[in-house]
């Protein structure tokens, strides 16, 4: 489904995302490989590409589609916009692949760390966080019994 996660858990891919961004002098440079992260998301199935599976709350058309069981987690997510496909392939990276409940467990440290909060639009600060939202959903859902 996709190759996410590259690191052995949330915190470590947190780290090292904190890291990366940390090469860049300014946010061009920032924005500019966001970019090229969202160009690495695997590819979408256009027949996913459904209301059933849109995020709402973006103003870039997102769709979402969760996977596996509580065991591990998979999402399968792509933007029509090239700087929201690097924020979902940041979110993939930090959640994709783990345990529903290291994805509760988590909270999305690397948006401060990395200075995202201070850099991003209103709308795509509020898209950002509903992906981010849907993701826990998906976990929450997959402890329930």
């Amino acid at each position: 489904m996709n190759a996410l996660p590259t690191e052995p858990s949330a915190e470590a891919a947190q780290a090292a995302i904190a890291e990366e961004f940390g090469f860049f002098g300014d946010w061009t440079e920032r924005y500019q490989y966001l970019i090229d992260l969202g160009r690495k998301l695997p590819p979408f199935p256009e027949e996913l590409k459904t209301e059933d599976h849109r995020l709402l709350g973006c103003q870039s058309m997102v769709w979402i589609v969760p996977g596996g069981d509580r065991s591990r987690m998979t999402f399968q997510a792509v933007s029509d916009s090239a700087i929201v496909s690097g924020l979902i392939y940041l979110a993939l990276r930090v959640y994709g692949g783990r345990p529903a409940e290291e994805i509760l467990a988590t909270e999305p440290d690397y948006i401060e760390r990395i200075g995202l909060s201070r850099h991003l639009s209103p709308t795509r600060s509020n898209g950002l966080a509903a992906l981010l939202a849907s993701i826990k959903d998906s976990a929450r859902t997959a402890l329930d019994p």
